[in-house]
């Protein structure tokens, strides 16, 4: 019987002192949130509380727990085909949702995805995604589950249906600077994974100077947490930890994104983006479809190569009310910055290492990303950077570009980017683009 909470300001007490919360507590506390009882402002301290002194692993089911019953749970049986979600903890131009979407469901999965906004640094694929004119990404539960079952795939919000608890303090943890807490991450992101009741998780827990975890051993801490969440529901799940010590593609912005994206779908974007959806890809396959994964990896490969997986991208696209042009013609149909600026090479070297996070900043402070909770996206402007670690540079080489609203704002990116770039002389190798799988 769950317990009965008369002040819930005894709960943020105690976990402020160090005392481990009942699960009935960390319910009611998150039940008494999601009815509107409890005020931001405590929940906020609940926020800071748990990131300060922890939560162990009861706590962190119980949250995760009270997540998934603010809201109903959706089913995706009855497809005919294996159906897949996957998610991202947060990286810098990491555009993989949605190349990986309609990648799976070119190869014969069903894809269910529940996205998120920009949170701190990092963008979001739902932010991405609404820079395609009309596309809605506001899907109710029927209406995804009709669009997975005649399209393949879907990507939407969260909707007030769909653990509210957590789109509510989603937001709040960006406000209240309360992001960086690994059982905090791992309830928000399992309580998506776990309300979409599908064949198998993917997981991309992002490790670096532009990822919430700055080490590997701290995404391999996240890693295993969310590991033994799936696994108290008895889910398949698939994690990998990957390098976000700098960014994966090259476009860090909204529109941008996208454009990087389709370059990809259409064949015309090699580098780590390509490599890092290929795998993912091919590891949901061998999973759900029981392929051979060298076998998988041919056919994700091919699957980008033939276009298959682009016309998926456009049906989805239709599906949610967007302009299908975009596919064809992406310059011409995203919105663009009116004033793009070159990233040019200062001085020369070998990249030895890029302060990504730093990058990631400079991208929202041209408008791309958010300070504060509901503050306006702006789709057009962004950053691109092309160089990667092991790249060596010419002074007055070219390496990306920047698109703003006005010229300072422009210069001030640019001056950023350059001063977030370490260059040293002689080769440098680059850092594995993935860390280990987990399963």
């Amino acid at each position: 019987m769950q317990m009965s909470i008369t002040d819930p300001r005894t709960t943020v007490a105690a976990k402020r002192d160090g005392h481990t919360l009942h699960p009935d507590e960390v319910e009611a506390f998150i039940e008494g949130y999601t009815a509107g009882e409890i005020s931001d402002a405590l929940a906020a301290a609940f926020l800071m509380a748990c990131l300060l002194r922890g939560l162990d692993d009861e706590e962190t089911l119980a949250l995760t727990r009270a997540l998934i019953a603010s809201g109903d749970t959706l089913r995706f049986d009855g497809l005919g085909v294996p159906s897949v979600d996957k998610h991202s903890t947060g990286g810098v131009a990491d555009g993989v949702t949605l190349v990986f979407a309609p990648l799976a469901a070119s190869m014969g999965m069903a894809v269910a995805k529940l996205s998120g906004r920009g949170l701190g640094h990092t963008g979001g694929t739902l932010d991405k995604l609404e820079s395609i004119p009309g596309l809605r990404t506001d899907l109710a539960p029927d209406q995804m589950r009709r669009q997975v079952a005649e399209v393949g795939c879907a990507v939407g919000a969260q909707s007030p249906r769909l653990v509210p608890a957590d789109g509510a303090l989603y937001a709040l943890r960006d406000a209240t600077a309360t992001v960086p807490s690994i059982a905090l991450i791992a309830a928000s992101v399992m309580s998506k994974k776990l309300a979409v009741e599908t064949d198998l998780i993917v997981l991309d827990v992002k490790a670096g100077s532009g990822a919430f975890m700055k080490t590997s051993v701290d995404a391999m801490t996240l890693a295993r947490a969310c590991l033994a969440l799936a696994r108290g529901w008895e889910r398949a799940v698939r994690i990998a930890v990957t390098d976000m010590d700098q960014p994966l593609g090259d476009a860090v912005g909204n529109a941008l994104d996208v454009k990087e994206a389709i370059e990809v779908l259409r064949n015309e974007h090699q580098g780590r983006l390509r490599e890092l959806v290929v795998a993912f890809a091919a590891q949901a396959a061998s999973v759900t479809l029981a392929r051979d994964l060298e076998e998988a990896t041919s056919d994700a490969g091919r699957a980008l190569d033939d276009g298959s997986a682009l016309e998926c991208f456009r049906e989805m696209i239709v599906a949610q009310g967007g302009d299908p042009r975009v596919t064809e013609d992406p310059a011409g149909v995203l919105p663009a910055a009116p004033v793009v600026v070159p990233i040019v090479a200062d001085r020369e070297g070998t990249v030895a290492s890029m302060a990504t996070e730093e990058i990631g900043l400079a991208s929202g402070a041209l408008g791309a990303g958010r300070v504060r909770k509901g503050d306006p996206i702006d789709p057009a402007v962004g950053i691109v950077v092309r160089c990667k670690i092991g790249d060596t540079l010419e002074m007055g080489e070219p390496i990306g570009e920047v698109h703003a609203r006005d010229d300072d704002a422009a210069r001030e990116a640019v001056r950023r980017v350059l001063a977030a770039i370490v260059l040293r002389e002689g080769p440098v190798a680059a850092p594995p683009l993935v860390h280990a799988w987990l399963e």
